[in-house]
This record gives C-alpha cells, sequence and structure tokens, in this order.
C-alpha cells in the first residue's frame, strides 16, 4: 500500500514493509526514470530479516512533481523522509541515481548510515553523458524535466564528493554491472577501492543488476550485510 508522508514541503510516496522489529530498516532507492516498483521482487525477501522502506523520488512514481531538480535537492529530500519516518539510522541500497543519492546522504550524514550498497551507481567523475535536448511530454513514471537536470550533474559533479569518499566511516558495497554496462567500470572500481571499509562485487548483466539478476543480487547484498 502507497503512504506518503512530507520532506520538508515536498509529498513523497512510499511502501513500507514490516520486518523484524529490532533491526535497523533498509530503504530502497530506484534508478533515474523509475519508481520503487523496481524492488518489488527483492523488497519482501530483504523484508524478512529488517524493515523495508521504498520511496519514490522526487518527481518519479508517486511523487509530487514539483521542481528544480537536483541531485542535492533528491538527498535532502530523503534525510527528510528519514526524519519525517523517525528513522534514526538504515542501511541503504541505491540503484543508478538511488545509489548516488545514498552516496550523498551518507557523505552529509554518516551516523544515520549503518551500510551502503551501491548498485551502478555513477562515480563522481565527469562522465561525459550526452544530455537529451528533450523527451516526450508524457513520460511514464517520472517528470521530463528530471533527466537533463540529473546528467548535467554526473557530468559535472562536485570534486569535493571524490575527495570525501576517502572519509566514509561506514561499510560499502559498491555493485558493478560489468562491460556491458553504459557506466565506466574503472572509475567504479577505482571508488570503491577509495573508501575505507569500500567492496566491490561484479555481476556482469550491465547497468540493470537487481531487476536481470535478482536472486545473484540479494545474496551479494545478504552477504555483505551479515559480515558486518
Amino acid at each position: 500500500m502507497t503512504e506518503y508522508a512530507y520532506a520538508g514541503r515536498v509529498r513523497l510516496a512510499y511502501r513500507r514493509l514490516a520486518g523484524p522489529s529490532g533491526a535497523v530498516p533498509m530503504v530502497l532507492l530506484h534508478g533515474g526514470g523509475g519508481d520503487g516498483s523496481t524492488w518489488d521482487t527483492l523488497a519482501p525477501r530483504f523484508a524478512r530479516h529488517r524493515p523495508v522502506y521504498v520511496p519514490d523520488l522526487r518527481g518519479m512514481g508517486d511523487s509530487e512533481r514539483t521542481g528544480p531538480y537536483s541531485v542535492t535537492g533528491f538527498r535532502d529530500d530523503l534525510l527528510a523522509l528519514l526524519d519525517a519516518l523517525a528513522l534514526d539510522r538504515v542501511v541503504l541500497v541505491g540503484h543508478s541515481l538511488g545509489g548516488l543519492v545514498g552516496l550523498l546522504a551518507t557523505l552529509a550524514a554518516p551516523k544515520r548510515m549503518e551500510a551502503l550498497v551501491l548498485e551502478e551507481c555513477p562515480p563522481p567523475v565527469p562522465l561525459g553523458i550526452p544530455v537529451p535536448t528533450g523527451l516526450p511530454e508524457t513520460a511514464p513514471y517520472y517528470d521530463r524535466e528530471v533527466r537533463p537536470s540529473v546528467l548535467a550533474a554526473l557530468n559535472a559533479p562536485d570534486p569535493q564528493w571524490w575527495d570525501e569518499l576517502a572519509g566514509i566511516p561506514v561499510p560499502v558495497l559498491v555493485v558493478a554491472g560489468g562491460p556491458r554496462s553504459f557506466l565506466p567500470q574503472d572509475p567504479m572500481a577505482r571508488m570503491a577501492a577509495r573508501i575505507p571499509a569500500g567492496e566491490l562485487v561484479t555481476i556482469p548483466v550491465g547497468h540493470l543488476v537487481h531487476p536481470t539478476e535478482p536472486d545473484a543480487f540479494a545474496t551479494a547484498v545478504e552477504t555483505f550485510l551479515a559480515a558486518r
């Protein structure tokens, strides 16, 4: 069932799955141009071990479509949503844009994170991704203004983000999609190596790791968390 909470003045949609009481909750963040439904297969599996929250980012899914859009804005929305839901400490799992949002939230508020999983997260280096000049007037699942704003940020990230990777104090699993992904894999590996408690796992199916190989992805995440 979809619920709603205000992150500042923005109404965000989320789904909540009950899990064992006392366990640190998990937040699953979807990629750009999608919504929380991309986690429908895996959320019940993760909820065997802990409560699970699956939000739609601003401008996507059932969340409010209100700009301006920016990756730092998504970060602030996420931290405000954690406040609204009284989630003091969480495990963050993010795919693509959701991974970058989770990374920036961890840099801003590391004490709120138990662990971080970055699935095919764009590394914070200039990526040179072509920025579209327009999208269809009706774009499914998301506001048509989201994508150009996000891609512009990926092509010119704040250099401080890379510098701050070396100070992340929480365990981080980087899940790479291998050579079939459109994202550069070497910077992704260097990102994992730069994080003190960073680990790299490659599941060579391309950018959409968890939708394509849900069992392999879930096993990697569960193994990583069990070792903490």
